[in-house]
């Protein structure tokens, strides 16, 4: 049995086996969230409810059928902040740890996992590279509960503040969107030094691993030669730009709508948090249902695009993003070619970007085709919650419980593709990439 399963495991590519780790895991989640253990007394739990919290735990997107304050003990808390870590810093990483601790050589097999998984090009120093991933992304969580931790004793008793604290750090910092105050952010709508502390947690977690390490490198190394890549700095403006942006977009939509009325200081955190969130954070510190269909429509775009790559995050992804305009711009302005900062892209991240984003497109549309089929709800509720769960978000406007079994089911295949990404989908059907062994005349095609 062990030498037929070890054959089967063999046959099967780098991204088969990740998106078979990734459905082990929900197996695994499903089972420890549904244990009694688990939920306070009383609480009707299905399997359906079950499963979904599972997928949208390991994929951290923090759409959930459940209120989790009202379902779950405080045991079912620590059970989900450890899916959450398991979702969030991904499985290979977590096995790359276990491997470590346990003394076990990491292999050519086990590097290619890890390079699947993290979308890395290249096998040289991955190992190196996931350590120190492991390094920081605790170290974070470990300072931000910490300091919400203690800042949450103005809030609560001494255990409840640390319950909160470092479950709202892991929820932040993993971007998996899930709450235990059982009404997400608003309860600290007013308090700025939550809303800034999570919001950098939520940052930290989404904009990328490999911008983490740079950056520490940079700041802590002893090389002064140290330089960042053309991803760290692609990834950052694009981060920062859709950040600022999306703070512009939300506040110029809402101004005589729902912030019509607040002070300055109330419509600048409530847009600048909102924006941060639809990167991937899906925490809210106002109900969005308020929010105009101009901005939920606008969000939706937000939430599309997501995090970063090799981060928390889902969506097509910050750079894919990038390179979009980038092609857009050079090609209107007649170049055959993409050059920034004194560097020429390869066609072929060129041709990914475009994969991505078109099937992206098609995805989501075919989802919320579907559910305004199945769903009694209006066209932007629907479509918002497919933004939301392809992007890994979590944001919703409160249909997530009322929608269908099918409703829900597609919502799960989204949440998890979401997470693994579009190529890695697109490679679960395909084999090794392999050169052509001849080429036939080309010829050309009128377009536009």
């Amino acid at each position: 049995m062990k030498i037929k399963l070890q054959k089967i495991l063999n046959i099967l590519t780098p991204f088969q086996l990740i998106a078979l780790y990734y459905v082990l895991a929900i197996t695994i989640s499903v089972v420890l969230l549904s244990l009694p253990v688990a939920h306070k007394g009383g609480v009707q739990w299905s399997f359906v409810d079950g499963l979904f919290t599972a997928v949208s735990a390991v994929s951290v997107t923090g759409l959930t059928v459940v209120n989790t304050a009202e379902t779950f003990s405080t045991a079912g808390y620590f059970i989900l902040a450890l899916v959450l870590q398991l979702g969030g810093i991904g499985i290979m990483t977590l096995g790359t740890l276990v491997w470590i601790i346990v003394g076990k050589r990491i292999g050519l097999k086990e590097r290619m996992l890890i390079m699947a998984e993290h979308n890395q090009s290249h096998l040289s120093g991955i190992v190196k590279l996931i350590k120190q991933v492991l390094m920081l992304i605790l170290l974070i969580e470990f300072i931000g509960g910490l300091i919400l931790s203690l800042y949450f004793l103005t809030y609560y008793d001494a255990k409840e503040a640390f319950l909160h604290g470092f479950f709202a750090s892991i929820s932040a910092t993993t971007n998996g969107g899930f709450d235990i105050t059982g009404d997400s952010m608003v309860p600290f709508k007013d308090d700025y030094f939550v809303q800034l502390i999570t919001m950098i947690l939520i940052i930290l977690g989404a904009i990328g691993f490999p911008v983490l390490v740079e950056v520490k490198n940079f700041l802590f190394s002893r090389n002064q030669r140290t330089r960042f890549s053309l991803f760290s700095k692609l990834t950052t403006i694009t981060f920062f730009f859709l950040v600022t942006g999306g703070a512009m977009g939300i506040f110029a939509l809402e101004a005589r709508f729902s912030f019509s009325g607040m002070s300055w200081h109330e419509i600048l955190f409530y847009s600048l948090f909102q924006s941060v969130a639809t990167r991937s954070g899906g925490l809210t510190t106002i109900d969005i249902s308020q929010f105009s269909e101009q901005t939920l429509l606008f969000i939706c775009a937000l939430m599309f695009v997501g995090a970063s790559p090799s981060s928390v995050g889902g969506g097509i992804r910050t750079t894919t993003f990038a390179l979009n305009l980038l092609a857009l711009f050079h090609f209107a302005r007649g170049n055959k070619s993409v050059k920034i900062f004194k560097r020429e892209l390869y066609q072929e991240d060129l041709l990914k970007s475009l994969v991505v984003t078109m099937m992206a497109i098609l995805l989501v549309f075919a989802s919320t085709l579907l559910l305004t089929i199945t769903e009694k709800h209006s066209f932007v509720a629907v479509l918002f919650e497919v933004c939301s769960a392809f992007g890994t978000t979590g944001l919703s406007i409160g249909i997530t419980p009322d929608l269908t079994p099918f409703g829900k089911c597609v919502l799960m295949i989204i949440m998890f593709i979401g997470r693994i990404g579009i190529l890695t989908m697109l490679y679960l059907i395909g084999r090794k990439v392999v050169e052509a062994d001849y080429h036939y005349p080309k010829e050309r095609v009128i377009i536009g």
